[in-house]
């Protein structure tokens, strides 16, 4: 059953309805580069590196073209559409965005007193329980069976404030789960490399299963034609893949075993050299 999802708004030829997103992306653009400043001016030594600020820029870029025409036109009258902005918006802006370690710059610009703030915020029990990766993973994965296998997505595509939430809720849930992944800034919480393998193991199991489930029309409540569904679906298993693939690259690029060995080295130098004495 076709639907229609441009009943108000969404058809606006003034432009207005992108001009939002656009300045609130620019803005957070402009923010990241003064603060990058802020932080080699205040260390020229350590400085910033220039990986991390073209991940944040190129971020903003896959933000901008999954939230400004034509994709976002698009998104709104197929469901192909929508599936190729749930990918940029969830999975792939999310990477960069998380590996362009945004809290990281933060610590090392704000003033020590905000800076400990914000470190007792991090250290807080609510951001613990929130950065696990069981919470992690549902929040960005399992949320997708809800949203495709009730009338959630019905009522998102005809509701532009929903919609919005719905972007924001990709957008974060997707950071979230990127950070608690391979994120580089500080997570407390955060467990070994091999759980963080078997929960990524699991997101993609996941998403595999329920692109599947959509392909062949099982269980799914999407208000769109056939073949658009079956197309989503496919952008779905195999966006997905490639998304995970580079997060599961970005974490093993954070293991380093050796690491673990000298620690254990120095560890037992002293009983070492108390035994000699």
């Amino acid at each position: 059953m076709e639907h229609h999802t441009h009943d108000r708004g969404h058809d606006a030829g003034s432009g207005l309805e992108w001009l939002l997103p656009a300045l609130v992306l620019s803005a957070t653009a402009v923010a990241y580069l003064l603060l990058v400043r802020r932080a080699r001016r205040r260390n020229p030594v350590r400085g910033w590196s220039r990986w991390r600020t073209g991940w944040f820029l190129g971020g903003i870029l896959l933000l901008a073209v999954a939230l400004l025409p034509p994709v976002a036109p698009f998104a709104h009258e197929d469901f192909r559409g929508h599936m190729v902005q749930h990918m940029l918006i969830g999975m792939y802006a999310p990477l960069a965005l998380v590996l362009a370690a945004p809290v990281t710059l933060l610590l090392r610009t704000l003033p020590a007193a905000r800076g400990r703030q914000l470190t007792a915020v991090l250290h807080s029990p609510p951001a613990r329980a929130v950065s696990r990766p069981a919470v992690a993973l549902a929040l960005s994965t399992g949320s997708l069976a809800v949203l495709y296998f009730t009338p959630l997505y019905n009522t998102t595509v005809s509701t532009p404030a929903a919609h919005w939430l719905l972007h924001a809720h990709f957008l974060l849930s997707g950071c979230l789960f990127a950070h608690v992944i391979a994120g580089p800034d500080p997570a407390p919480a955060r467990p070994g490399v091999r759980v963080r393998l078997v929960c990524l193991g699991i997101a993609i199991a996941a998403h595999a299963i329920i692109s599947q489930l959509m392909y062949g029309g099982f269980w799914v409540d999407i208000h769109a034609p056939v073949p658009q569904v079956r197309a989503g679906a496919e952008i779905m298993y195999y966006g997905g893949d490639v998304a995970e693939l580079l997060l599961a690259a970005a974490l093993v690029s954070t293991w380093r075993p050796e690491n673990r060995r000298a620690e254990r080295r120095e560890a037992a130098a002293p009983r070492e050299t108390t035994a000699h004495a």
